[in-house]
């Protein structure tokens, strides 16, 4: 697959990727490290000025902002995006960039660094069918060897997502993305009273996704959560809010 590169993209700063690293090392139970998915420069902007340290951009979320359905960015358009977003502020960025894009792992990191990124999400299945384990801890070991330290990989685990929801599976998954370099795993929407036995097999940073009008981020770090996203749920909900706006001024004029 042949892809142009990031348009307006800027090189990741030098030691961004250990900045990102280090933000998820060293937490306290009840204490993860909350990322907000920004979909814009704008969004990135009102989570950094709220004082966020890093944010992590989510593909659905990229996807609905640039009009198409999740799953079905152009490359070229999403790593143009993220290099928006990380142009606009000054904490680590990471980028979900969905299964890669077919590309091969060095050109996969190079857009990434391209792009501003100090991180990035790589999932596990393709077309909602999961992948075969050990081919993709294979890839993604070519993918840290490539990055070598530069980027922050966090594998996605899709057992709860498109498998059986097998908690043994999903740990059996997550120990071989460790083995191959990952540095955080993200077993998506795990069921909230599986953490606990999640983080008890899993080495490493345990990525949980969290919904705004569910369990809060500080109890998801009590059940193991090292870090928190929210997928697209914020690009959503202000999508919502702006729609209830409309509605109002449509109102209005009538």
């Amino acid at each position: 697959m042949t892809i142009g590169a990031a348009t307006g993209g800027e090189h990741a700063a030098p030691g961004g990727a250990e900045r990102f690293r280090a933000l998820h090392h060293g937490r306290m139970p009840g204490d993860p490290l909350v990322l907000p998915g920004p979909w814009d420069a704008a969004s990135a902007r009102v989570f950094a000025d709220e004082g966020f340290p890093a944010l992590a951009t989510p593909s659905a979320g990229v996807a609905a902002s640039l009009g198409y359905a999740d799953g079905e960015t152009p490359a070229a358009e999403m790593f143009a995006a993220v290099a928006r977003i990380a142009r606009a502020v000054d904490v680590p960025v990471s980028a979900d960039v969905e299964g890669g894009y077919g590309l091969a792992p060095r050109e996969l990191v190079e857009r990434l660094l391209e792009a501003g990124a100090v991180g990035c999400n790589l999932e596990d299945s393709e077309g909602g069918v999961l992948k075969d384990a050990a081919r993709h801890a294979d890839w993604l070991a070519e993918v840290c060897g490539a990055a070598a330290g530069r980027l922050f990989v966090n594998a996605r685990v899709d057992v709860f997502a498109y498998g059986d929801g097998d908690p043994g599976q999903a740990v059996e998954r997550a120990a071989l993305y460790a083995a191959a370099g990952a540095d955080c795993v993200y077993p998506i929407g795990a069921p909230t009273p599986v953490l606990p036995l999640l983080r008890s097999g899993i080495q490493g940073p345990l990525n949980v996704f969290a919904r705004l009008d569910g369990v809060s981020p500080a109890e998801l770090g009590e059940l193991g959560a090292t870090r928190v996203t929210f997928g697209p749920g914020l690009q959503r909900r202000a999508t919502e809010t702006l729609a209830a706006i409309a509605a109002k001024l449509r109102h209005a004029v009538a």
